[in-house]
């Protein structure tokens, strides 16, 4: 009867219970989801190869290209880089008149480098391209933790050989950089569909 007389006696002893047993839980250590910074890519959109080398491709306005600068670095070897991504394309050319032998090292060498990502490779899917003037080029999708996600070569066998590999230079794990290296392996694929030998 005493506590008919404070209506809000109840509600305020069950709101301080329930406080009280909020308080006193012990700490949550459910393992939290990982999550991903977000990445606004800009939409595709290309430029031309400024003349002066053996061949010419549209590549990504978004990139620069830079003169290779490596000690091994050879004529017409250059590096497509995307300053915004920190994305690399390192390309290596060779003119195959001056040696008839060159080739078969060179398909050789291009098999060689990328078969040494299978260490980390969980897949390394290798296809074949069909490009605009007949001309074909091999591609290689690597998935894994691999440092080169993408690589390809391309030849016509007796004048001119051409190959290519995407790197990161950062050390995020690649399924975070997943939609970074589906737009650069686009940016691959129009470079390879737009490639022109010159001479």
């Amino acid at each position: 009867m005493a506590f008919s007389r404070f209506p809000g006696f109840w509600c305020v002893a069950t709101a301080g219970l329930l406080l009280a047993g909020g308080c006193t839980s012990a700490p949550d250590f459910t393992p939290k989801p990982k999550g991903y910074n977000r990445i606004d890519l800009p939409p595709h959109a290309y430029q031309q190869l400024a003349p002066g080398r053996p061949y010419t491709f549209e590549y990504s306005r978004g990139a620069k290209i830079l003169r290779d600068s490596s000690y091994l670095a050879q004529p017409h070897w250059i590096n497509v880089y995307y300053p915004q991504l920190k994305a690399n394309v390192q390309l290596t050319y060779a003119d195959l008149r001056a040696n008839s032998q060159r080739f078969n090292r060179l398909l050789e060498d291009a098999r060689k480098l990328t078969s040494k990502h299978e260490i980390k490779a969980s897949a390394i899917d290798e296809r074949v391209l069909q490009m605009p003037g007949g001309m074909r080029a091999t591609v290689f999708d690597l998935q894994g933790e691999v440092p080169s996600q993408f690589q390809f070569y391309t030849t016509d066998s007796t004048r001119h050989f051409l190959r290519g590999a995407l790197y990161f230079r950062t050390a995020t794990a690649n399924d975070s950089l997943a939609p970074i290296i589906e737009y650069v392996k686009q940016d691959m694929v129009h470079l390879l569909n737009t490639l022109r030998y010159t001479k």
